[in-house]
């Protein structure tokens, strides 16, 4: 984030890891901790690594090595894990305990990137961020930058806060970030029902998908939904035009359908891929098999995404909104998934709940409710969605925070 560019008050360097739930495992998760290190910190963490990648590794040895590297430094260091909230593995846990207990004087805070366009968040341009290439990333760093939003203090003065209340870790947050400016941001808090309740109505349309809640009284708890997160529930009609298979399917089991892929049309009678349902039982994902098998024939020939493979992934941010988002396309934040999709002849439209659309498409994955087999696949439109006020995202950030 741009903020991390801007001259400190003493010397500092910068080590930035960005986490999901795929890195719950230890070796691995270390591992890409020490490297961030050692990319701001080159004289720091290679003995590490060769203990780490040693047959019988102990990571608190490991951990104590860096430790005295980095207690040696003259220097200020920020190590920034994005999203650590994802990680709930027991032998992470303990391990990050030891090393918030052990840490030189500093802080380590917990929070979310996210790129700012116009008004609100943009999902689309953070996930180009994404990119193989150092020239490409430093490119976009200028034209998309980044931003940190911070909403959790894990350690604080070299002090674990780990295991203290959420109400003394956000006093705590808000004092070491009294003077943050943008794009370092702080996320606003209240203990104001009322003013939650207006949160939640207005700032959807800057973005956010929800509020949360957390109990005052509750100490850090990584990966457990110790937390509420209230959203916006809606409904839409969709044309079902394709399917993925389940991946047990590919390891040998039973066909069983892994998601179903939404179409929605636009003004100009074009069906776009707008997001996928998949929250079926098992046994259900393998009756769909047979359900859907007579709309499988001759399905690709009048399909309106049979072009898809020939046309370019990156067509839609090129070409603008009237761009067709098609369901096989990837893309750097889905890369190396299996992304092949079954047609089927767009016929068939079922209901779903939905918490935000973010652009022409679902943010997150919808919640199958039943089949509308009362309704034709034509009339399942854009325009039935809901439109949402704008609101801009930097009036969520420079508000002050509410009294308490």
């Amino acid at each position: 984030a741009a903020w991390l560019a801007e001259p400190p008050l003493q010397p500092r360097s910068v080590a930035w890891l960005s986490l999901d739930a795929d890195d719950n495992v230890p070796r691995a998760f270390w591992t890409y901790v020490v490297t961030a290190l050692r990319r701001a910190l080159p004289t720091v963490g290679e003995d590490a690594l060769r203990l780490l990648e040693s047959r019988n590794a102990v990571v608190d040895s490991a951990l104590a090595t860096v430790l005295n590297e980095l207690a040696a430094l003259p220097q200020e260091v920020v190590l920034v894990l994005d999203d650590y909230h994802f990680i709930d593995h027991e032998a992470i846990t303990s391990g990050m305990s030891f090393l918030l207990e052990r840490l030189p004087t500093g802080a380590i805070v917990d929070g979310e990137i996210v790129v700012v366009r116009g008004k609100g968040l943009d999902f689309d341009a953070l996930q180009q961020r994404l990119h193989p290439a150092a020239s490409r990333v430093a490119k976009l760093a200028v034209e998309t930058p980044a931003s940190f939003v911070a909403f959790d203090l894990l350690a604080a003065g070299g002090r674990s806060l780990l295991e203290v209340a959420q109400s003394e870790r956000r006093d705590a947050l808000e004092a070491l970030l009294a003077d943050a400016t943008a794009p370092l941001h702080l996320t606003p808090a209240t203990r104001d029902v009322e003013v939650a309740q207006t949160w939640l109505r207005e700032f959807e349309g800057a973005g956010l998908d929800g509020v949360v809640a957390k109990p005052l009284a509750l100490p850090y708890a990584p990966g457990k939904r110790a937390m509420l997160k209230i959203k916006h529930i809606r409904t839409a009609d969709c044309v079902v035009a394709g399917f993925r298979w389940h991946k047990s399917s590919a390891d040998g089991g039973d066909e069983a359908v892994g998601s179903l892929l939404l179409g929605l049309y636009d003004d100009a009678g074009l069906l776009h891929h707008a997001g996928v349902t998949s929250s079926f039982t098992m046994a259900r994902r393998r009756e769909l098999v047979a359900e859907l098998a007579p709309l499988r024939r001759d399905a690709l020939a009048r399909h309106p995404w049979r072009d898809w493979a020939s046309q370019d992934a990156s067509a839609g941010d090129e070409a603008g909104p009237a761009a067709q988002r098609m369901p096989g396309a990837t893309s750097r934040w889905s890369a190396g998934k299996d992304l092949s999709w079954q047609p089927l002849r767009p016929e068939r439209v079922c209901e779903v709940k939905y918490d935000h659309l973010q652009g022409d498409r679902f943010r997150h994955a919808t919640t199958f409710l039943r089949w509308r087999l009362d309704k034709a696949a034509g009339s399942c439109r854009y325009d039935q969605l809901e439109v949402v006020a704008p609101y801009a995202l930097k009036r969520i950030f420079a508000a002050k925070q509410p009294a308490r």
